[in-house]
């Protein structure tokens, strides 16, 4: 049986995210820096989010496939921490690990011979950490047809040379699109941070 996806993941060219009865602001103008060109930016200057995003095509083979023919979601897993971990990378500029993974849901399966399409953002920086959404589409190349087979948000941080957490450079959203999703992000990691006072974590 397949679990419906409740809400669809924030990435570029997605529709909103959050639950469906949730309204969500948009955040402030962009605040990159006026003077600087791309290219030119400091280790630490706002970046823009289309600046770190990522899209990623996979083929499924028979290695990646159970006995039904249809594609392991631990493979799934390994293609959307892939995908987010370049966004972050390329978002901090920095060595960047895994910090979690929450409301990974898988929509519909993926089959032998299939294209999978993974894309990827960062959506939220809060000081050392990033937060990643990716969507995953599983696209059928002889019927020409496509459809949304998982979504993930996942949270990097970024690493100094020395392997510990350092500050990563603030993300600015520029679209409406973007500027919804970046709220939404906002929100999200408000989630988390209760959920870990209620785990006394």
């Amino acid at each position: 049986m397949v679990e419906r996806h409740p809400y669809k993941v924030d990435v570029v060219g997605s529709t909103p995210a959050g639950p469906t009865n949730f309204s969500v602001p948009l955040a402030q103008e962009s605040t990159l820096p006026k003077s600087k060109s791309k290219g030119t930016l400091g280790p630490l200057d706002p970046r823009p989010m289309s600046q770190s995003s990522v899209t990623m095509t996979e083929m499924v083979l028979p290695v990646h496939t159970n006995s039904l023919g249809t594609i392991f979601g631990g493979v799934i897993m390994s293609w959307i921490d892939i995908a987010a971990a370049i966004a972050a990378q390329r978002h901090s500029g920095r060595p960047v690990v895994t910090a979690s993974i929450d409301d990974l849901h898988f929509i519909a399966p993926a089959y032998n011979g299939w294209v999978v399409n993974l894309k990827a953002s960062v959506n939220y920086v809060s000081k050392t950490s990033m937060e990643v959404g990716v969507r995953v589409d599983a696209e059928n190349p002889v019927k020409a047809c496509s459809h949304h087979t998982a979504s993930a948000y996942l949270t990097f941080v970024a690493l100094d040379e020395e392997g510990k957490p350092t500050q990563a450079p603030p993300v600015v959203p520029e679209s409406k699109e973007e500027k919804r999703r970046f709220a939404a992000a906002e929100l999200r990691r408000k989630w988390r941070l209760e959920r870990r006072q209620l785990h006394g974590r």
